[in-house]
């Protein structure tokens, strides 16, 4: 009974220890105007990715087939599901660098295939996909650990597959640590099987903080969460005052429990702030546009403003609103290039998006063979006027 009754007591006491920390909140409706960054508003591969998702959708869908080409009939309404604001057809002619159109063998419809180069950079991608297999389901792993129960239905990780850099098709061959599971309302997810073997999982804020020495790996110790302030951007000195108590909080790892944390405190914001970091280091380009995490919100546990996180805290995240939507950067991932790994898909992404910016030069060039036939050809009809005049002239005169 005694045992029991110090138990209750040491829970009690911790609980305490942790309210201290939770019932604090000195700072709540301070507005922070948006800041440009011309290093990070300048990076192709986190801004073009947005262009690059729907033309590598397609390229997928010409690679499963079992011809490797494919009739425009097969994708044509398909623009919304594929993330297309235009006509399919007329999409896949403004990148002749990596669909070639031709006349297919059936159907009287223009077929399209990939060009030399992009089948290139497929087999790299495939090799990618191949060889790290582990990593990437790694990074999967830690997406669903972060979710409050551990699973998260298979329609909220379709919508991440693009940012975690996984095959369509990746469910035909994860290891024994997943498993499928019902979710209520006929809804089918994924969760992750653990055993008391694994090890324990360290957010890269941890491992960072661990192998600097700043940190030794024991609960409720206190992090200083990395700031990169961009140029020019001044915080008014209460803000400063309380971004200096901020980083003296306990750090939560998005992978622990925090069932005791008020809601609407420091300490809560501090490891939703700690959350997004993790997430944001887990995908390609470590960015992600904001309104594509909301579906997020409600199975990792997050606010109902969660949007207004990544305003509050301008030195850990960069919002841009480059390509006419907003998108949210980790400015650890640029400005400390060896805080936090490459994503080994991020060199594939590049090359892409290079060949993608090839298909304006071809573009170009068949304007002006065209502008230049018609000038040629005009001509042409002009002297053929200008002999028909004259040999008009001398018949009359004859």
């Amino acid at each position: 009974m005694r045992g029991q009754n110090f138990l209750k007591l040491a829970t009690l006491t911790q609980f305490k220890l942790t309210c201290q920390h939770t019932q604090k909140h000195s700072y709540i409706d301070v507005y922070m105007k948006l800041k440009q960054d011309s290093y990070l508003d300048s990076i192709e591969s986190i801004h073009n990715s947005i262009e690059l998702k729907p033309i590598i959708a397609l390229k997928n869908r010409i690679v499963a087939s079992a011809e490797g080409c494919i009739p425009i009939s097969d994708v044509s309404k398909k623009g919304l599901q594929l993330d297309i604001p235009i006509k399919v057809a007329r999409f896949l002619r403004l990148y002749p660098s990596v669909f070639e159109e031709f006349s297919g063998p059936k159907y009287n419809l223009p077929w399209f295939r990939l060009t030399p180069e992009a089948v290139v950079l497929n087999d790299e991608e495939q090799a990618v996909y191949r060889d790290c297999k582990d990593e990437l389901q790694e990074r999967l792993k830690r997406l669903i650990l972060m979710s409050v129960e551990n699973k998260l239905p298979l329609k909220i990780i379709q919508g991440m597959l693009w940012y975690l850099g996984l095959p369509d098709d990746y469910l035909h061959d994860l290891d024994g640590s997943f498993k499928l599971v019902e979710m209520g309302d006929g809804l089918k997810g994924l969760s992750v099987v653990q055993t008391e073997k694994d090890e324990k999982i360290w957010s890269v804020i941890q491992r960072n903080a661990l192998r600097s020495g700043v940190y030794i790996g024991g609960q409720m110790e206190a992090i200083s969460i990395p700031l990169f302030p961009s140029k020019g951007l001044r915080l008014k000195t209460k803000i400063l005052d309380w971004l200096d108590r901020f980083q003296k909080l306990p750090y939560v790892s998005p992978y622990e429990e925090a069932l005791n944390l008020y809601p609407g405190s420091d300490l809560a914001e501090k490891r939703v702030v700690g959350m997004l970091h993790e997430l944001l280091s887990l995908f390609v380009e470590h960015s992600a546009e904001r309104k594509k995490l909301l579906c997020l919100r409600k199975y990792l546990g997050l606010p109902q403003k969660v949007h207004k996180v990544f305003e509050r805290h301008p030195h850990v995240f960069h919002l841009s609103l480059r390509n006419k939507t907003c998108t949210a950067i980790l400015k650890e991932a640029y400005y400390d290039k060896t805080s936090i790994e490459a994503h080994p898909l991020a060199k594939v992404r590049k090359k892409y998006i290079n060949l993608v910016k090839e298909s304006k030069v071809i573009l170009k060039n068949r304007r002006m063979q065209n502008h230049s036939f018609c000038y040629n050809e005009g001509n042409f009809k002009f002297n053929l006027d200008e002999d028909d005049t004259h040999n008009a002239r001398s018949e009359i005169s004859s």
